[in-house]
């Protein structure tokens, strides 16, 4: 495995924004290699309760909060059961909280996991070690199913060139590697005309869908907001359009707000006046810091606040 070091992304913004203070309970949905946690906790009398569902992640972070002693909860969970886990650890109420969504450092530099078309290793993707692998996934996806995966997952304006290509030669062989996958989609685009990987909008598409990354983000957001308490503030990355448009609504709705489309004639996505705007524009990372994380580039930092009851 390539050896990194892990830089949180946008780190002294997210401090600023949660203002951690001594008694405070801050939640990390998405804690991952603790970098986040642990500038967190660093600010004395702090407490944080970490979820993640990445076991070679948790073994990491848990030995890098480990000098904080119990003042450090971590979890092997995903975001979307935060609700059992906060009333297991019965905690009510939460002096912040933060999603930082997307994979990790450790997940990409970790060829044999498959996330990454830079090494050609079995096509896993998984966060979790449970579940189907990538390779499952695209060996039962209908065409049709894949064409809409690669268009809204992966923003793929050639989705249904890529996803006819790799069909058939599916049809041929098992895709198992991620260097097979590359191949072909490098053969249904050709060579790459700018910085980015013809491959990488269906490698995300697919880790995506492998994981299902975004069927649990608004209701994990909302019941995240539910235990703020009054004043303490929700801060949300995001790295994908997706991810930043569920982000965006949700927030939006819980601060009283209708997000149903233009065309809707009556509203019915049930507005609330539980969050006040922080940000009315998602905020982004710095040059300086995008020179020294270049994978922070596409981050997208969104805040709310918790209204007084």
């Amino acid at each position: 495995m390539t050896g990194t070091l892990h830089v949180p992304v946008m780190l002294e913004t997210v401090l600023q924004m949660l203002g951690p203070r001594a008694g405070g309970v801050y939640l990390d949905a998405t804690v991952g290699l603790g970098g986040h946690a642990e500038a967190i906790l660093a600010h004395s009398g702090t407490r944080v309760v970490g979820l993640d569902v990445d076991p070679a992640a948790l073994d990491r972070t848990r030995v890098r909060l480990a000098p904080f002693g119990s003042r450090a909860t971590i979890v092997e969970a995903p975001y979307g059961r935060l609700e059992a886990v906060l009333a297991n650890l019965q905690l009510e109420r939460l002096a912040g909280a933060l999603f930082d969504l997307g994979v990790s450092s450790l997940q990409l530099d970790t060829p044999e996991r498959g996330f990454s078309f830079r090494h050609d290793a079995p096509l896993d993707m998984r966060f979790a070690p449970a579940g189907p692998t990538a390779a499952q996934w695209l060996a039962e996806v209908t065409e049709e199913d894949l064409v809409r995966v690669l268009r809204e997952l992966g923003e793929e304006p050639r989705a249904r060139r890529v996803a006819r290509a790799l069909v058939r030669a599916r049809d041929r062989e098992p895709l198992v590697t991620t260097g097979q996958v590359r191949r072909i989609v490098a053969a249904a685009l050709g060579h790459p005309h700018g910085r980015i990987d013809p491959a990488t909008r269906t490698f995300q598409a697919i880790r995506m869908a492998t994981n299902r990354e975004l069927e649990h983000l608004a209701a994990a957001l909302e019941a995240a907001a539910r235990r703020l308490e009054p004043g303490a503030r929700l801060v949300v990355i995001a790295f994908h359009s997706l991810e930043d448009r569920i982000s965006k609504h949700t927030l939006r709705r819980l601060s009283g707000r209708c997000v149903c489309p233009p065309a809707t004639s009556a509203c019915s996505c049930r507005p609330e006046l539980l969050l006040e705007l922080v940000t009315r524009r998602p905020l982004q990372p710095t040059d300086e810091e995008v020179a020294v994380n270049p994978r922070a580039r596409s981050a997208r930092l969104r805040v709310a606040q918790r209204r007084a009851w």
